[in-house]
């Protein structure tokens, strides 16, 4: 075998020295199909081997804890792919001897051959024997057509072309032990970063699944041509507008319902003056401009500190643009009154034309709705805003968009 081998490798290395550059399209594309062919060839070697030293306790005598580790020291794999050479190794060693010859012929990837090896093992334990020799063949000529997840997704429903009499109530208790599954290891997770964000994973049911999808899709649509956010970001940002409108029905239990709290500590002399960085109740840092923005439609608890860090004074909630203040706004702006947004009022937050920190007044005059997005806008991007002598809002771009920054209006929400 190690003779073999040396050949195989002497050939390749032949190959490697050869420049593609010169071949003509059928030979490369021709070469292309030989090396893939020949790549599931020796793949189907190694998990023979693999299969025979785990067989044999080799890894255990050579003091490893188990085979992926000894793999993983080996040839140095991750401890996942390690871990999937030995699960491969067992799901093809009990495979059909007819997945195990294609894909010793190259006719079929080990990704394949282990989804049909998977299948085929399904089918044995819920129909038998037959059924199982049925539902091999049929999946060894798909996978001439399809990549291993669809080769997947049909082997899902196999049971209806070679045991169709028990399809119906083997699907139904498969799905059953699905949903118990899924119910069992459902969770989230919120684990705190060092630089103050957090990391979101975790694992929903199938209803679950459903519900954050249709809640957040429509969320997840780009705002516009220069909409600069990734697809990730746009979900981010839909889910903190999804936490937004629930915060705001008044309808959560009494540790939530309202907007969002920020407790504000600084010393005197920036309060009176232009918001420093602050700190969350969480003890997280934010930016000036952060705090600013998150100020405009939430509860500020200014905790005003002495130079020695004794409190001065812990201030009643303000500044929170809410109840008939609210509705007034709404009323007027009919929902974000960005130029060109068609958010309605639910999306919408209370922002201070003229910021508490710099004298201004919670008040309609001094107070329009905005977006999440344009909220950050507003903040971040050079962008201002003015009542007009109508009494509408009006939005002023930064020089660099438009240099003579002509006042822009949003023409979206009609009026009676």
């Amino acid at each position: 075998m190690l003779a073999g081998l040396r050949l195989a490798d002497e050939g390749i290395a032949s190959c490697l020295h050869a420049s593609a550059w010169a071949l003509p399209e059928s030979d490369l594309i021709g070469t292309l199909d030989a090396v893939h062919a020949l790549e599931q060839r020796l793949a189907a070697l190694k998990l023979a081997l693999v299969r025979e030293i785990d067989g044999r306790g080799t890894p255990v005598a050579h003091g490893a804890s188990s085979t992926a580790v000894w793999l993983r020291e080996r040839l140095h794999l991750s401890i996942r792919a390690a871990r999937r050479l030995v699960g491969d190794a067992d799901a093809i060693n009990a495979a059909p001897a007819a997945v195990r010859a294609a894909l010793a012929k190259g006719v079929v990837t080990s990704e394949q051959a282990r989804a049909v090896a998977d299948t085929v093992a399904t089918v044995h334990d819920q129909a038998g024997a037959a059924a199982a020799q049925k539902a091999t063949h049929l999946l060894l000529d798909w996978a001439a057509q399809f990549d291993p997840p669809v080769l997947q997704r049909l082997g899902e429903r196999i049971l209806f072309h070679v045991a169709p009499e028990i399809a119906a109530d083997a699907e139904r208790r498969l799905l059953a032990a699905a949903e118990e599954r899924a119910e069992r290891h459902r969770h989230v997770t919120l684990s705190a970063l060092p630089d103050g964000r957090v990391r979101l994973t975790g694992s929903l049911d199938s209803e679950a699944a459903a519900l954050f999808r249709a809640a957040i899709e429509p969320l997840c649509a780009p705002t516009g041509a220069d909409d600069g956010r990734s697809p990730g970001q746009r979900r981010h940002d839909a889910l903190a507008d999804i936490c937004r409108l629930a915060l705001r029905t008044g309808d959560l239990p009494d540790h939530g319902g309202d907007v969002t709290q920020v407790v504000v500590t600084t010393s005197f002399e920036p309060l009176v003056g232009r918001l420093a960085a602050g700190s969350l109740d969480t003890g997280l840092r934010l930016a000036p401009e952060t705090v600013r923005r998150l100020a405009c439609d939430a509860n500020i608890l200014p905790a005003v500190l002495g130079g020695n860090g004794q409190v001065l004074d812990l201030g009643r909630q303000r500044r929170l643009i809410a109840g008939p203040l609210r509705r007034a706004l709404v009323l007027r702006d009919r929902g974000c009154a960005f130029p060109g947004c068609d958010r309605p009022p639910r999306w919408a937050e209370g922002h201070h034309i003229v910021h508490w920190a710099d004298g201004g007044e919670t008040s309609l005059r001094n107070s329009v709705l905005l977006c999440r997005a344009h909220h950050r806008q507003i903040h971040h991007h050079g962008w201002s805003v003015r009542l007009a002598n109508d009494g509408r809002p009006e939005f002023l771009p930064p020089a660099w968009l438009d240099p003579e920054q002509r006042p822009r209006r949003n023409a979206y929400h009609q009026r009676c």
